[in-house]
């Protein structure tokens, strides 16, 4: 286990020790944070995708140039 996986466990351990108030709390700061705010959802979109296939730019440029006629 890496030091930042080690932090991040410790971090998740306490978070769950919270009551549904606390968490709640917490989570409202957490998102309350524009910048954090884009990187959570940033993250939860790549996390999504990560198993779709991927295309190439010139693939995608030549189909979007197709649906935009």
């Amino acid at each position: 286990m890496t030091t930042a996986q080690a932090t991040a466990e410790v971090f998740w351990t306490a978070f769950r020790s919270l009551s549904k108030k606390n968490k709640k709390e917490f989570l409202y700061k957490l998102l309350n944070n524009r910048e954090f705010r884009e990187d959570l959802i940033d993250t939860a979109i790549i996390e999504q995708r990560r198993r779709e296939l991927s295309r190439s730019l010139d693939e995608y440029l030549a189909e979007r140039k197709k649906t935009r006629k």
